[in-house]
């Protein structure tokens, strides 16, 4: 039954995706919110499915806890439900993504029109640069910026360090930082067809506020981030692994993905 439900799911959320962005490709001549609109649409009829499909519920905790105006999210990424429940819960946000992602036929429109920032994670230097040219310009617009620290999809209980640019967003933008924690790779795992049934937890955080030095942030971002999402791991019976040192790189290689149909919001560099 576990198989034919993951069949199901999938299949109805390409025809979701595919119907929902045909129909709503007139939208693209509208404001910018109304964009943003179809989006959390999409984010929402997603997460009816988890639902109604697979026995999956999802659980929203500290949304008290967001700020109002501006603010960097940085979330925990176990899985490609991470880049569309945002849509929903900050339905104006902009996700940082890969530029590759903006060429791929109606996703890539959407994305574009919606006004994400769009990353060359092979510019390097260059690219950090524009992402935080990017940033402050929406920032000063009132919208939050999402990045995911580790800048690809890790499984749950397992941790590799994190990216610059979250660093240079927290240091030059001068606005809260909000860790969001998850433990979404349990019921949808990366790089797997199979949707398990269960509770997906995604935590807001107590915001970090401005001006820490860099060294302190990122200490205080990893240590928060990465405890409070093994504790909602551990609260659904999965499992963390064991390191010898605070949150150890994992020892299995990491493949960044390039799949068109996971939206996958990226750090500013890789190397």
């Amino acid at each position: 039954m576990l198989y034919i439900r993951s069949i199901v799911f999938n299949i109805y959320v390409y025809l979701l995706t595919v119907l929902l962005a045909g129909l709503g490709l007139p939208v693209l001549l509208l404001p910018r919110r109304a964009v943003a609109g179809v989006l959390r649409l999409w984010a929402r009829l997603v997460n009816l499915g988890l639902r109604v499909i697979c026995n999956i519920r999802v659980e929203i905790r500290g949304r008290d806890r967001l700020p109002d105006g501006a603010s960097l999210i940085a979330a925990k990424h176990q899985s490609m439900w991470d880049t569309i429940v945002f849509f929903d819960l900050l339905p104006d946000i902009v996700y940082v993504l890969k530029k590759e992602l903006a060429y791929i036929p109606l996703y890539g429109w959407f994305a574009v029109r919606a006004g994400m920032i769009r990353v060359d994670r092979d510019a390097h230097a260059k690219a950090l640069r524009h992402l935080v040219k990017q940033a402050k310009t929406k920032a000063a617009d009132g919208r939050s910026i999402l990045i995911f620290p580790e800048g690809t999809r890790v499984a749950p209980g397992e941790h590799i360090g994190y990216k610059p640019g979250i660093a240079a967003l927290y240091s030059q933008l001068d606005i809260p930082c909000v860790p969001v924690a998850v433990n979404s790779g349990l019921c949808w795992p990366r790089r797997q067809f199979l949707r398990r049934p269960g509770t997906i937890i995604l935590e807001i955080l107590p915001p970090i506020p401005p001006g820490l030095k860099r060294r302190d942030f990122m200490r205080r971002l990893e240590t928060e981030l990465e405890e409070a999402s093994n504790a909602l791991v551990l609260e659904a019976g999965g499992t963390v692994a064991a390191s010898g040192a605070p949150y150890a790189p994992a020892a299995r290689e990491l493949v960044h993905d390039t799949a068109p149909p996971d939206p996958q919001p990226a750090s500013a560099t890789r190397k």
